[in-house]
């Protein structure tokens, strides 16, 4: 378990909260729950309906859909924050690399926050711009793109350079 300064500490570090001041970091660090998961363990799974976010304290999870990984997350990561804002289901699986220690953000705590410092949104919109922005480059370096040319698909190779 964290302490309170610890905690203050930790979040302070965190991207989506850097822009943050104290006393509102304090706050929003003391409602958050630690939870601790186990070695090879699903945090959640794609397709589950999502209303938390995660934030790795210690540990590493990984990011998969199958058994196609997105990404590896580490200490001071957080994952889980699309389902804050939508009512989608997950859309991934998380599972632990090695034993972690999380912090979890609910919706309705982010709701509040929000509402008190809306910094903290656009701050989780640069975020998940940036995660889509990775995931655009890894599939475009991967597969082929198809374009469309007078009604017909074209496949065109991802340059070298």
């Amino acid at each position: 378990m964290l302490t309170s300064v610890e905690r203050l500490l930790f979040v302070r570090g965190v991207p989506i909260f850097k822009e943050l001041r104290d006393d509102f970091l304090v706050r929003l660090a003391s409602v958050m729950d630690e939870l601790s998961f186990p070695d090879d363990h699903s945090i959640f799974t794609e397709g589950q309906e999502g209303r938390a976010l995660y934030i790795v304290v210690s540990g590493r999870v990984r990011v998969h859909i199958g058994d196609r990984n997105l990404a590896e997350l580490g200490k001071g990561t957080c994952f889980g924050e699309m389902s804050l804002f939508d009512a989608e289901p997950r859309s991934a699986t998380v599972s632990t690399l090695e034993k972690c220690e999380c912090l979890v953000l609910t919706q309705m705590q982010l709701y509040d926050a929000i509402d008190e410092t809306p910094g903290i949104a656009i701050n989780i919109i640069r975020l998940l711009s940036r995660r889509i922005r990775e995931l655009n480059q890894k599939l475009n370096a991967q597969t082929p793109i198809p374009t469309v040319e007078s009604n017909k698909v074209v496949e065109l190779r991802p340059s070298a350079g």
